[in-house]
């Protein structure tokens, strides 16, 4: 059974079986993506029963103008920006305590591994740093590979203001990474 028909046959009777398909469909994907905005997996763990909740709860909304995936991954992020918006001034906060927890001398690396892991914390801190409506769309573009066009349906945008924010953010990312010592 499609993705689609599961969604009209649970809409229309609320059968909560039937969502534990959908559940068993998406929750990895839909985890990932939490654990993209959050700082822990217990976090992300969190965020994705709460996705979930909420995704049962407004499921009768899903009209099929798009693929049932594209609404949940822009409902998931949807609801993680939210979710950060909601916390930013607790991250704010945790975010002052690892700068301060981080002015201990560098160690020597030799192994290349280490560098290029090194790099990744960077870029996973400069993701950190960026609104989150710019992390989003970079996240969607070049972590989920989605393309211009599904982000013109997920952004509810034209596919000019999709580009522009796509060049905004990615100014914005290079900016945020080069301030990180």
């Amino acid at each position: 059974m499609s993705d689609e028909e599961l969604v009209r046959k649970i809409a229309r009777h609320n059968n909560a079986m039937l969502f534990a398909v959908l559940y068993d469909r998406y929750a990895q994907r839909v985890y990932n993506k939490c654990y993209s905005f959050s700082n822990s997996q217990a976090e992300a763990q969190d965020l994705t029963q709460d996705v979930f909740l909420m995704l049962f709860v407004k499921l009768s909304s899903f009209k099929g103008k798009s693929k049932f995936s594209t609404w949940v991954y822009a409902f998931t992020y949807n609801f993680c920006v939210n979710y950060v918006n909601r916390n930013k001034q607790r991250l704010m906060s945790d975010k002052s305590d690892s700068i301060s927890e981080s002015t201990k001398p560098m160690a020597v690396v030799d192994d290349d591994a280490e560098i290029a892991n090194m790099r990744s914390e960077k870029l996973k801190k400069a993701l950190e740093l960026i609104d989150p409506e710019d992390k989003k769309i970079l996240l969607l573009k070049y972590q989920d590979d989605i393309s211009i066009k599904e982000l013109t349906s997920i952004l509810d945008v034209g596919e000019s203001a999709v580009k522009m924010r796509l060049k905004r953010a990615k100014s914005r990312i290079v900016e945020a990474y080069n301030k990180i010592p």
